[in-house]
């Protein structure tokens, strides 16, 4: 069955959140996703507040970019979250956007170097493991959690090119691929992940694919999403995005988990005009005519 998400965009102000959160946990969504863009809401602040504010539904936050954050802090609060809300918290971390990085003094040299250390680093705190590493970028000295995860946690890691897919499938548990995806890239995609796992001897196991899809419905759908595509610098590219009623975006999505994504997270155009009614959409409209 394919997972089926929307996404709260930070350029709602972050009190927007309370009741969109609590409408898509009302409303039967399976997950609600939140975004760390500089410089508007925190990822960790945002996602602690949502899961407080609802019971059943999912809250994943895609992604974290490790230029900014210490991997004991992420683990610390990756931890905090999974220990506090068991199974609903998702999250992902990634290079972040490198002009931002540059704004704040974070850029790196090397990128991936710094997303693979992070990545070893992450998931072995969250294991419980005592970790001494002394890499490129990460440094730690005797560190383990005194409140690890009491489960198995995914961690998740966003990537765009080939080589930063691969290495989600070498030192991931799961990818996020943006709303610049079509079904082909995600196909491509897939084949990046099983050649990650196979170098770094992780067998067949599973490996969740999320990808988002922009979407638009009501009166001026395909106006904004045609829009929206061009401000992204992809407007003349074929099968991406989706504008109509909720068959339309079901078969858009369909498309997509037969490319091999086991979730699919809606993502609204960024001048949305009703938020709450885009996710009470995708939950109620949509959600029955994926299988």
């Amino acid at each position: 069955m394919t997972t089926l998400g929307a996404v709260f965009r930070p350029q709602l102000a972050p009190e927007r959140l309370r009741s969109v959160a609590r409408l898509a946990d009302e409303a039967g969504l399976d997950e609600l996703w939140l975004w760390e863009d500089c410089f508007r809401e925190g990822g960790i602040s945002t996602a602690a507040a949502a899961l407080a504010w609802t019971e059943r539904v999912r809250i994943g936050v895609g992604l974290l970019p490790v230029p900014l954050r210490n991997v004991a802090v992420t683990a610390m609060e990756a931890a905090t979250l999974h220990r506090m809300f068991p199974g609903r918290a998702l999250l992902g971390v990634g290079h972040g956007v490198q002009d931002w990085m540059g704004q704040v003094g974070a850029r790196v040299e090397s990128p991936v170097t710094l997303l693979r250390e992070h990545l070893v680093a992450l998931r072995g705190l969250l294991r419980g493991e005592r970790i001494t590493t002394h890499g490129r970028y990460v440094e730690l000295d005797d560190v383990a959690l005194d409140w690890p995860p009491e489960h198995e946690v995914e961690v998740l890691a966003g990537a765009t090119g080939p080589r930063t897919v691969r290495l989600t499938g070498e030192a991931a548990d799961g990818t996020i691929l943006t709303a610049t995806t079509s079904p082909e890239g995600v196909r491509r995609a897939r084949r990046l992940v099983d050649e990650g796992r196979a170098a770094a001897g992780r067998g067949t196991g599973p490996h969740r694919v999320v990808v988002y899809l922009l979407a638009a419905t009501g009166p001026g759908a395909g106006e904004r999403l045609r829009a929206e595509l061009i401000a992204e610098g992809v407007g003349g590219e074929p099968d991406l995005g989706v504008a109509g009623d909720a068959g339309a975006v079901a078969k858009a999505v369909q498309r997509l988990a037969e490319a091999g994504a086991d979730s699919v997270v809606l993502q609204p155009t960024g001048d949305e005009p009703d938020p709450e009614g885009f996710v009470r959409f995708v939950a109620e409209d949509v959600r029955p005519l994926v299988p």
